[in-house]
């Protein structure tokens, strides 16, 4: 197979669809959706054949323990991407929403239209439900969309890949609208990231090797986020129940996770009384604490370097640093952060609008935990990935985040004097 012939006819594929996907409508798509949900319940065995080859070829290739549970299809799995496809059925259509409508002196009216991004190109490894997740979203969004699965998961995916072309026909909808890369051949991402012709915005998902190879050879928009060190901070005039609380459920509810938290701040005014808590409960649950020298002089961890302080541990691993105010962890934040998320725990209403003012980061919280950063959580129904990115899609990334506005002037004749 010739790489780059195949995924330029893959892009005009895609291209031409993408006029047809954008054109349908919202029950057209809702169809799509809902067929490929029977299409996927009526496969299962299929699903699971397939999948169970890319289990014995993983395990044979070494795969660990993690990447393993990652590819695994199990029938609660396949439940829930049926179940992900209903729900994104379920969702308001972006697409078409006009807003902002008003007149101008001259008697036009002029406000924005909601439209879809065109073709979207994803990249990620291992978890087949993946392709389902990015689909159903973009389909509904009314993108055309060029999936490329991890090598490790190919039989999984074309098998998802089946149900997909069923759906989409059963709606009398393009299949091309949704294609999966046939090709294992790595150069098929070189080639699609250097499609600006074809291809309109890329996300990786996926560890941060991908992420960076992507965001430094693609000649396409990339929405994509590298890391997620993500801070809390508690204030002196922090509710410390609260406080507790939030700071072991941000660690410790899952740690291979980007909304993790993995740096711990705390004002040196109530570091004597939170952090010996803190600590008995990170050893209970087999936390490794790395801090600086006024968190050591407090709890017994071991001495955090520089590095520490630039590292996302997706890991048991927790890095504390004692400062001396709001300020200073601020600028803690604005020098370490990877701009994911960052919580402040306060009881004081002018320090939290201050922290949310000023922190510099895609999700900025009073009170909560980090692991709130997530589009179902937000009310987005389901999330692409999340964006560091401050131009386009910020934040987790729904529906509204594959769409983009349009100027619309409504006139009767005018003309400009």
């Amino acid at each position: 197979m010739n790489v780059k012939e195949y995924m330029a006819s893959v892009g005009q594929q895609a291209r031409a669809a993408s006029r047809v996907i954008a054109a349908a409508s919202t029950g057209d798509k809702n169809r799509a959706l809902l067929a490929t949900a029977e299409a996927l319940d009526s496969a299962r065995a299929e699903l699971l054949a397939a999948n169970a080859k890319d289990m014995q070829a993983g395990a044979e290739r070494g795969l660990d323990s993690a990447l393993l549970d990652r590819l695994e299809l199990s029938p609660a799995r396949i439940d829930a991407m049926i179940e992900g496809l209903r729900q994104v059925a379920a969702l308001p259509d972006p697409c078409g929403e006009i807003t902002d409508l008003s007149f101008r002196p001259s008697g036009i009216q002029v406000g924005k239209m909601r439209v879809p991004l065109g073709v979207i190109g994803i990249i990620y490894e291992s978890r087949p439900n993946v392709t389902i997740d990015a689909a159903s979203l973009c389909l509904k969004s009314g993108n055309a969309t060029i999936l490329r699965g991890g090598s490790e998961a190919y039989h999984s995916n074309q098998a998802i890949a089946a149900c997909l072309r069923k759906g989409m026909l059963a709606a009398g909808l393009p299949a091309t609208a949704v294609q999966i890369v046939e090709t294992t051949d790595r150069a098929a991402v070189g080639e699609m990231i250097t499609m600006p012709e074809y291809v309109d915005v890329i996300v990786p998902r996926g560890g941060k090797g991908l992420i960076e190879r992507i965001s430094n050879d693609a000649r396409v928009p990339v929405i994509k986020h590298l890391d997620g060190i993500c801070h809390v901070y508690i204030d002196d005039r922090a509710d410390l129940r609260k406080a507790v609380a939030i700071a072991v459920n941000a660690k410790t509810h899952r740690y291979g996770v980007c909304n993790a938290m993995e740096t711990l701040l705390v004002h040196a005014d109530v570091a004597a009384k939170v952090l010996p808590e803190l600590a008995q409960i990170y050893g209970e649950k087999g936390v490794e604490l790395r801090g600086c020298e006024q968190t050591r002089a407090i709890i017994e961890a071991v001495a955090a370097t520089e590095e520490d302080w630039h590292t996302e541990y997706l890991a048991p691993i927790l890095s504390i640093r004692v400062v001396a105010d709001m300020a200073a962890a601020m600028d803690h934040i604005d020098r370490y952060s990877s701009r994911h998320t960052e919580s402040i725990i306060t009881e004081d209403y002018t320090r939290a609008r201050q922290f949310l003012a000023q922190v510099d980061s895609s999700s900025v919280m009073v009170n909560a935990s980090t692991r709130f950063a997530d589009g179902f959580e937000y009310g987005l129904g389901a999330e692409i990935g999340i964006s560091t990115d401050k131009i386009h899609a910020r934040g987790p990334v729904g529906l509204e985040g594959l769409t983009s506005q349009k100027y619309v002037v409504l006139g009767d004749g005018h003309i400009r004097q």
